[in-house]
């Protein structure tokens, strides 16, 4: 059994998302936000205190990335991996290190300067610089999107989740308006898969179970 420590709409949407493509069993756990702040027992299963954790018998995984290609590797049948002969697959693992790497990683700046710290603390110099960063490479996708509905390999595969996270991440921060148009309708095609839709629900469902605030770890102070 795959087990999933997640925050509503935090980089474990990432996996979260694979899982639901992959129609695998899974036990999701729900988080508050930040977990190492306010589920403390949590730092004995992941003593970085982030989500996501994802458990697999002995592996043991806290990158978002790295999940969406072990799980994709993993189950082959489903077309969401680029094997190692495909031409694409040097693009298809630089989607996967660029989906946090370098489109994520700059929003968490924005995320922190821009809401997170107390108001003394808050730096909208920094905000500034790093949405123009961000959007900057996403100039990447907009070129990629010119050639087909995908990243690569022509089909939609687990770059496409990694890198869709970016992509609700910028959604939450508002800024899709500033979203290129190849972009702004690749972002809207990916909304529209049953998958997307299903883990969008299934977290706000597991959260309500659970017992844990369903505002959006992009939404909260920590």
């Amino acid at each position: 059994m795959l087990h999933l420590h997640h925050c509503i709409s935090a980089r474990s949407f990432r996996p979260l998302w694979m899982l639901e493509e992959l129609q695998l069993p899974y036990q999701l756990h729900m988080l508050p936000f930040p977990p190492r702040a306010k589920a403390r027992w949590f730092l004995d299963e992941n003593p970085l205190g982030t989500v996501p954790l994802l458990v697999q018998g002995d592996v043991r995984m806290t990158e978002s990335a790295a999940m969406c290609q072990y799980l994709a590797a993993t189950h082959p049948d489903a077309g969401l991996d680029v094997a190692p002969t495909h031409p694409a697959y040097g693009a298809y693992l630089n989607w996967l290190h660029m989906s946090d790497a370098t489109l994520t990683f700059p929003q968490t700046l924005v995320l922190r300067y821009g809401r997170f710290e107390p108001a003394e603390r808050r730096q909208p110099q920094v905000v500034e610089d790093y949405t123009r960063w961000f959007l900057a490479r996403l100039r990447a996708v907009e070129s990629a999107m010119a050639h087909g509905e995908y990243l690569c390999a022509g089909r939609f595969t687990a770059a496409d989740v990694a890198v869709g996270y970016a992509l609700l991440l910028a959604q939450y921060l508002g800024l899709v308006p500033q979203f290129g148009p190849a972009t702004q309708l690749y972002w809207h095609r990916l909304q529209q898969r049953p998958a997307y839709q299903r883990a969008m629900a299934v977290q706000s469902e597991a959260a309500e179970d659970q017992d844990v605030p369903l505002t959006p770890a992009s939404d909260t102070r920590p």
